[in-house]
């Protein structure tokens, strides 16, 4: 009788911690290298993604601590950082603080479209300093090194497949050049430019995962056990990082094993 009750108490403990691993939304860092021989001195980017609006504590400190405590050279916005229900102030908040402290760099995604303010987003991101891509190519010298950023808008917005046309004339041999685009199921039509690194996000890590096993259960626009549900791919000299992104409570689905995230990319020297 006390060994049944104590495997039944095991059981539950063990329960229970798998229960608590499961729901845990705790914000984490990933980070991931990118060798190039375009790049000489190394160059670090923050990555967000589908912020949605969502609160990490007050004044946004929990998300913007955790970007600080990267030192990145500059931050990447990779569209949803804006939600379409939930109230906009948390958002505004990040960004404003964020463009504050470094360059930052944003492309729209659905959420920002589905709110009908896309447009005043954009003029309000611009207003902070946020240089804003629909189609356009900034190159900026971060830590000495000269970076290429491009980005195109959602493909809600209309415009995306015109934009991605536009920026097939930006100079890519020279400087490693970046592509922001939202959503990563459409990574094919990004792949036909020689883009070195693309930024994506919106398939918030698959919703559901089990470590090791299943990447993802479920994403928007690409349905059950998505390809790309998150995390680093690899193609003939392109790497693509998907974030599984900030969304907490704007889904309506809870994470399972799923902790939102702040992408860190390291571009650095290529060792020959």
């Amino acid at each position: 009788m006390k060994r049944k009750t104590i495997t039944i108490i095991a059981l539950c403990a063990l329960l229970t911690f798998l229960l608590l691993a499961a729901l845990d939304t705790r914000l984490r860092v990933v980070s991931y290298e990118i060798p190039s021989e375009k790049i000489t001195v190394p160059v670090r980017l923050a990555v967000l993604t589908d912020l949605h609006s969502c609160k990490y504590g007050e004044g946004q400190r929990e998300l913007l601590d955790a970007v600080t405590a990267q030192a990145p050279d500059a931050v990447a916005l990779v569209g949803d950082i804006v939600d379409d229900v939930l109230p906009e102030e948390n958002a505004w908040t990040t960004v404003s603080a964020l463009a504050e402290q470094w360059p930052c760099f944003y492309v729209t995604g659905n959420h920002e479209w589905w709110s009908g303010e896309a447009e005043r987003i954009c003029d309000q991101m611009e207003a902070l300093g946020v240089h804003v891509l629909r189609g356009d190519a900034v190159t900026m010298e971060l830590n000495g090194e000269k970076i290429t950023f491009c980005g195109i808008d959602d493909p809600d917005s209309g415009e995306s497949e015109q934009q991605l046309s536009q920026l097939e004339k930006c100079d890519k041999e020279n400087t490693f050049t970046i592509l922001l685009a939202h959503r990563p199921e459409d990574i094919s039509s990004y792949l036909d430019d020689a883009y070195d690194l693309i930024l994506s996000g919106h398939a918030h890590g698959g919703q559901w995962r089990i470590p090791g096993i299943l990447n993802g259960l479920y994403a928007p626009n690409q349905g059950l056990f998505p390809s790309y549900a998150g995390g680093r791919y690899s193609f003939d000299g392109t790497v693509f990082l998907v974030s599984r992104g900030l969304a907490r409570e704007s889904t309506r689905i809870p994470r399972i094993f799923n902790r939102p995230e702040v992408v860190v990319a390291d571009l650095v020297p290529k060792s020959r």
